[in-house]
């Protein structure tokens, strides 16, 4: 167990519960727990969550140390594109579950990290990764892992001011006409399908932008910028403007359902991320090339009546480049 000395400034003010939280970098549901377990003390008596600060004091909270996940370390290869003290981040294959679940209680991306032998500090009590977003099981790609309380605070913080990028690659169906748009669009539950997202008059404020990487005879290669991070996102919003992703048996219908010859999943990656390191805050750039079934399909469409126009210098598994001139349009979906 370790305690932690939380010196009040003469200016604070709010409850004890969120100044704990923002003092000791730990979560504040965690934090709630530890202080009604009465382990958060002013001269040895227990505080509430609720009692106000008292400006100019110095209040002790002791954080027991990480109990292990109860969950089987399962060696797997995994990719790992970059790793520091404080976090991970990783390039997941397709078909890999995240989180363990009701039919899912082993063989995930949680158990693979378990077997890495990383050094996982505590988060909310537990020794165990901190996953701080989420990746559907049939999209690849980029995701991050925080190893402590304090690098999950700050990747939390980061991704709640929407100052992390992250970038998808996505071939959807059809010409996409404008070289960049921006999709603004409210999703919440489909009413008529409950496993199914959809844009709603009432669903939360969604943003994904686009860029046109290549267009193909029917097919569109998009990099996706995900301004928000709603359930499906990206898959609804092309749905909601005619062009679904290639290969989503959820929201595609007919050809884009099928998808090109060749084509044997969801074509969705998560290509690329920067976000600020939360040790010193130096900028951090991630990014993963198409993995080789998405590959050869690109190749295939290349190869097949030829790519109609293109971004020069960006191909799909390439680092960067410069952006296409073209028109651009912002969509609002109702």
């Amino acid at each position: 167990m370790k305690r932690l000395t939380l010196s009040v400034p003469d200016d604070a003010t709010g409850r004890v519960d969120k100044f704990a939280a923002d003092s000791s970098g730990l979560s504040r549901s965690y934090v709630q727990k530890l202080i009604g377990e009465g382990r958060l003390t002013l001269g040895g008596f227990p505080l509430k969550g609720s009692d106000p600060v008292t400006a100019g004091v110095s209040m002790e909270l002791d954080v027991p140390d990480p109990r292990p996940l109860e969950l089987t370390p399962e060696p797997m290869t995994l990719s790992i594109v970059y790793e520091d003290d404080d976090l991970l981040v990783v390039d997941k294959p397709f078909g890999l579950v995240v989180h363990p679940s009701a039919g899912h209680e082993g063989g995930t991306l949680v158990n693979g990290l378990l077997a890495l032998g990383s050094n996982y500090g505590g988060i909310a009590g537990i020794r165990r990764p901190g996953i701080v977003h989420r990746l559907d099981r049939d999209t690849s790609g980029l995701l991050m892992i925080a190893k402590n309380d304090l690098a999950q605070a700050s990747l939390m913080g980061q991704l709640k001011e929407r100052s992390i990028s992250k970038t998808y690659l996505g071939l959807v169906h059809g010409t996409v006409a404008a070289t960049t748009g921006r999709i603004e669009a409210p999703i919440g539950r489909d009413p008529q399908h409950r496993t199914r997202m959809a844009v709603v008059p009432d669903g939360r404020a969604s943003t994904t932008g686009y860029h046109v990487r290549e267009r193909f005879h029917e097919w569109t290669l998009l990099e996706l910028d995900l301004v928000t991070g709603r359930t499906h996102q990206i898959r609804v919003h092309l749905a909601a403007i005619d062009h679904p992703l290639a290969g989503d048996p959820l929201y595609g219908t007919g050809t884009s359902r099928r998808g090109p010859e060749g084509l044997t999943r969801l074509f969705l990656h998560s290509w690329r991320i920067e976000l600020r390191a939360p040790s010193d805050g130096h900028l951090i750039k991630a990014e993963a090339s198409l993995p080789p079934e998405l590959e050869t399909v690109v190749e295939s469409l290349r190869a097949g009546e030829g790519t109609r126009s293109s971004s020069p210098g960006t191909g799909p598994g390439s680092a960067g480049g410069g952006k296409a001139h073209g028109p651009s349009t912002r969509q609002s979906v109702r």
